[in-house]
């Protein structure tokens, strides 16, 4: 589980988190929402450590981030599997040499044991044969996976995925949406997805942190967000006649 409390992040004289308390469950998928400028990246950033922040604390299972010293900050990063925007394949790379990448970094591991685990993971990500193509050669969906992949080949602890659905079409968005909610589940996975996919919200969204104007404006899941009067997040979320549609259905079934 990962504990934000009263978090506060400004850049300048401009504030942009805003005392922002929450946490990030274990075994769940966890999706960050807002629009634009509503804080969500820098939240994220604050999370894994790429911004330091003005006041408030962040602790990884009890672990508080500004108390560690660097090598305990290492310990935590390599618990950390990353999914980027757009993948962030290394071009010069082949499949396996790209998942394989973490583990050359934060392990000891022989080639072998490498190779071993990338066959483990390619093969969980529906990729068992995918290992001498290059990123150029793979689909944006295949490389979604593979980043997937990468991210688990050390057995995080956390996992991070920034917009995975980033230029993907609405099918295989869905496809990727699975494939993160039964990795969560099956490795018991702290995971936090920055997302404004609202289909992934309502697929996946175990549960849902939605930032306004830097602040925590509501919390809550893809069942109670149905419910909700809470006007930001309603002018949010059903913004398109669709979603009006669904939310009254569900209202309707659920009278």
């Amino acid at each position: 589980m990962i504990v934000v409390d009263n978090l506060h992040k400004s850049f300048g004289d401009t504030k942009v988190l805003k005392g922002i308390s929450t946490n990030f469950e274990k075994g769940k998928t966890n999706l960050i929402i807002g629009q634009s400028g509503s804080g969500k990246t820098v939240f994220l950033k604050c999370l894994l450590g790429l911004f330091n922040y003005q006041e408030g604390s962040i602790a990884y299972d009890g672990k508080v981030l500004a108390k560690l010293s660097e090598s305990e900050k290492r310990d935590i990063r390599a618990e950390i599997g990353m999914v980027f925007q757009g993948s962030a394949l290394f071009d010069s790379m082949t499949i396996e040499e790209n998942v394989m990448f973490p583990l050359r970094m934060f392990t000891k591991q022989s080639k072998s044991e490498m190779r071993d685990r990338v066959d483990v993971v390619l093969n969980r990500v529906n990729l068992p044969n995918a290992h001498n193509k290059m990123p150029s050669e793979a689909s944006g969906g295949m490389q979604k996976r593979v980043a997937i992949a990468r991210a688990i080949v050390n057995n995080p602890k956390y996992l991070f995925c920034d917009e995975p659905n980033s230029g993907l079409d609405p099918k295989t968005s869905i496809v990727i949406d699975n494939l993160i909610q039964e990795i969560t589940d099956e490795y018991q996975i702290t995971t936090v997805i920055n997302s404004h996919d609202m289909n992934s919200v309502m697929e996946i969204g175990e549960k849902i942190i939605f930032l306004k104007n830097g602040l925590k404006a509501w919390e809550g899941s893809n069942e109670t967000i149905f419910k909700t009067e809470n006007e930001a997040v309603t002018d949010f979320v059903y913004s398109s006649n669709l979603f009006k549609k669904v939310r009254k259905m569900y209202i309707e079934e659920n009278e």
